[in-house]
């Protein structure tokens, strides 16, 4: 696909690392596909999807009005059928439907009564000081630095994902049970108290070491020294 920012939060250019949408990741595992971006400035991938929107503008559409949604729909699906798929692809040389019979269709998954994505949800969380949030009565942990932080929680596909801003900082699957809580052991890593300690070497070593005896505290002698008598 492209890069619309809709499905790419972000794509870098040099590293080629792909940040999707929630929302698209949950449709994909809903699906069962792997979504691919094409490399951002790439005319070799980008130029090929532009061309096809263009195709259908100018050959399907254009000169053509429709009394209705559905009457446009017909009409797409018959151009599809006897124009589109037989004629000559410029690039492969052979019309689509041949090669999609021979290369495609065996790739092709069963939905085996998928139910619809349609049940997907997102909502806004402020996460406790339980270090979690509350989804339909059940608690699901994120990262304990985040305590008293507003943050996104996408619900989809099995799965409760949680964002706090781009940054996407935990993923549990969705409890089918009622008022449990649903942990993952490093959201806590760092808290005091748990199993008896606080756990993060950096953070113990982070605690201020006992100084030595401010200067008011000297023995007593030695004031007496000062002043030439006892008190």
């Amino acid at each position: 696909m492209d890069n619309p920012r809709a499905l790419v939060v972000r794509h870098d250019a040099v590293s080629r690392s792909v940040q999707f949408n929630d929302k698209l990741i949950a449709f994909a595992k809903h699906w069962g596909f792997r979504p691919r971006a094409c490399a951002p400035y790439r005319a070799r991938t980008k130029g090929k999807t532009e061309n096809g929107v263009g195709y259908v503008k100018k050959n399907a559409i254009a000169g053509h009005s429709f009394t209705s949604w559905e009457a446009f729909e017909a009409h797409l699906d018959k151009w599809e059928r006897e124009i589109a798929n037989v004629r000559i692809h410029g690039t492969t040389g052979e019309a689509p439907i041949i090669r999609f019979a021979r290369d495609e269709i065996h790739r092709l998954k069963p939905l085996g009564g998928q139910p619809s994505f349609g049940s997907l949800r997102e909502l806004s969380r402020v996460v406790g000081n339980d270090c979690a949030v509350e989804i339909d009565t059940n608690s699901y942990s994120v990262p304990w630095r985040l305590i008293g932080e507003r943050v996104a929680v996408t619900i989809a596909a099995g799965e409760v994902r949680t964002r706090h801003g781009l940054q996407q900082v935990a993923v549990h699957k969705q409890s089918e049970g009622r008022r449990l809580r649903i942990i993952d052991s490093a959201h806590l890593d760092g808290v005091a108290g748990r199993n008896g300690a606080v756990r993060r070497a950096e953070i113990a070593a982070a605690v201020p070491a006992p100084s030595s005896p401010p200067s008011l505290l000297r023995p007593l002698a030695e004031y007496e020294a000062v002043v030439g008598g006892s008190f």
